[in-house]
């Protein structure tokens, strides 16, 4: 049997954990300066793709963020450990791996 508590700490955290990192990784997605007076033309192409990289990642941590708090959603609601394919309950391995699985293993192959 899952502990749901247990499970929710995890996904708090993680959230918690996402959203950190989303404000650590503000700087890298700013402007990049256009300037060549004070910036290289390399060294432009560089931050463009530190940039480029920052806003993928942004992206990721977004879809993620989402995940976890739809399934802290799914266990105020009883729905949690449940595939929202077929509606089987999914195994607890799976789920105790990552709290944010919506399907059973059936389902996601």
């Amino acid at each position: 049997m899952m502990d749901r508590e247990k499970l929710r700490t995890k996904l708090q955290a993680l959230c918690r954990e996402l959203e950190r990192q989303e404000q650590i990784s503000e700087v890298d997605r700013a402007p990049v300066e256009l300037d060549q007076t004070s910036v290289g033309r390399l060294s432009r192409i560089d931050a463009m793709q530190v940039q480029a990289m920052a806003l993928a990642n942004q992206r990721r941590r977004q879809s993620e963020l989402q995940r976890v708090k739809a399934a802290l959603d799914r266990i105020d609601t009883d729905e949690f450990g449940y595939c929202q394919n077929c509606g089987d309950p999914i195994a607890p391995a799976r789920v105790e791996h990552n709290p944010a699985v919506t399907t059973c293993i059936s389902c996601a192959s």
